[in-house]
């Protein structure tokens, strides 16, 4: 490898190299970059969803819905799970009823999900 090196003082303040190897070590380094930022996510107990999944959630769809969509489950599939009658998770995903506190619970549970995720 071909580097020259630039001085200052007596001590070595830069290193010139040839460009290929230049954008060589660039992309070396941001591999390695991605590497880190993979095995950090690993460390992390968050659930990753698809973009689709975050988009609705950001657009303000119901919640619920959009969970237990993403779940692959049915609305009675779900009421099972939760001990609630069907139409009750029909009625808090159409906006037509509000879910106390003890109902959302029982939800987020069946879907995998912190409260926090519902509210």
């Amino acid at each position: 490898m071909t580097v020259q090196f630039i001085e200052s003082n007596g001590q070595r303040q830069y290193a010139v190299v040839p460009i290929d190897i230049y954008n060589d070590l660039l992309e070396k380094a941001e591999l390695l970059e991605d590497v880190a930022a993979y095995e950090r996510s690993k460390l992390d107990d968050d659930e990753l969803v698809p973009s689709e999944v975050a988009y609705r959630l950001i657009d303000g769809e119901n919640k619920i819905k959009v969970w237990r969509e993403y779940r692959q489950m049915t609305q009675a599939e779900l009421a099972e799970r939760c001990g609630m009658a069907q139409a009750s998770i029909a009625q808090m995903e159409g906006s037509k009823r509000i879910g106390s506190a003890a109902a959302l619970k029982k939800i987020a549970m069946a879907l995998g999900l912190d409260l926090d995720d519902l509210a």
